[in-house]
């Protein structure tokens, strides 16, 4: 977002909350994990079969949010397939919640490929 749009922002929401409304944001996260999601999974358990970063989207580009080591169980709520639909993809990452280790409690993303079922 450039300067101006930045301002614009800022304006709209300064005013706002002079008036009295409320602004409700969303965390990184939950943002890109409720608007990239294309496959749904069953809530499924993994565990991390590599060190691999927690992300805040289904990339690299996206800010790390920690470090998983070997082990660590994630529990997998859905998928970003960039191909989804077109054909098959290597390219899968999960969404879901860390529920073990150092980063239990925080929601994101890791590359489905360093993800194990259990």
């Amino acid at each position: 977002m450039n300067k101006y749009g930045k301002s614009a922002v800022t304006a709209v929401v300064a005013g706002m909350v002079a008036l009295g409304g409320v602004v409700a944001t969303a965390s990184a996260a939950s943002a890109a994990g409720s608007s990239a999601c294309t496959v749904n999974i069953r809530n499924a358990t993994y565990k991390t079969t590599t060190a691999v970063r927690l992300r805040k989207g289904p990339s690299t580009s996206y800010t790390s949010l920690g470090l998983l080591s070997t082990g660590t169980r994630f529990y997998g709520t859905c998928n970003y397939d960039p191909s989804y639909g077109i054909g098959v993809s290597d390219k899968v990452w999960t969404y879901g919640k860390v529920t073990s280790g150092a980063n239990s409690g925080k929601w994101g993303w890791v590359f489905s490929s360093y993800l194990r079922k259990v």
